[in-house]
């Protein structure tokens, strides 16, 4: 039971703090939604701080384990077919999942005012990308899927436009549908301009 009101109480902080960001969220309000009396948070959690360093932790593993990391790599495509797909499915999960959608939001404005939220920001947008996929990029030169070319230069020209991509899905999800056919379009160019 306690184990199910601390997930409940992190749950909701996401939620808030992708709202209304780390100042804006305060200890009442989020008490008060979970029906809870801050000594019943308290016992789980000593500080709003606290709750915010476990939540990045949380989500961190989530994201780690469900999309990928320089520890947890995806494998390396066969064709140039499986790496669109690999990359569509890589997209729709951060694209469509709730919580990694939430977590995305917070670090947006939360980078400026918190260290560790700003690494975090620049490992999940640029520098965690190219870290997935030089080493898959790598592989599918050596496999002879693509021309010999520099496998962090591409991992880099390839995230970019993506990344760019999955934040305008997050301001405007009207165009997740149109977003979605871009990613894959530009997917197929890009492995076709550097085909082997």
């Amino acid at each position: 039971m306690a184990k199910d009101t601390k997930q409940r109480i992190l749950a909701v902080a996401l939620e808030m703090f992708s709202q209304k960001g780390y100042a804006g969220t305060n200890i009442r309000e989020l008490t008060a939604s979970l029906g809870l009396v801050k000594s019943s948070l308290y016992r789980h959690f000593c500080s709003k701080e606290e709750i915010w360093n476990t939540l990045l932790d949380e989500m961190t593993a989530y994201y780690d384990a469900h999309f990928g990391s320089a520890e947890h790599l995806p494998p390396v495509p066969d064709s140039l077919e499986e790496m669109v797909t690999m990359t569509r499915r890589m997209a729709d999960f951060t694209i469509h999942d709730k919580n990694i959608v939430m977590t995305r939001k917070l670090l947006v404005t939360e980078q400026f005012r918190d260290a560790r939220a700003q690494q975090l920001a620049t490992k999940h947008f640029l520098t965690g990308l190219q870290d997935i996929f030089t080493p898959v990029f790598a592989g599918m030169v050596e496999k002879g899927l693509l021309r010999r070319e520099d496998p962090a230069m591409l991992a880099f020209a390839y995230t970019a436009p993506i990344t760019a991509l999955i934040h305008l899905c997050d301001r405007e999800p009207e165009k997740i549908p149109e977003a979605a056919a871009q990613i894959e379009a530009f997917s197929r160019q890009f492995l076709n301009n550097h085909k082997k």
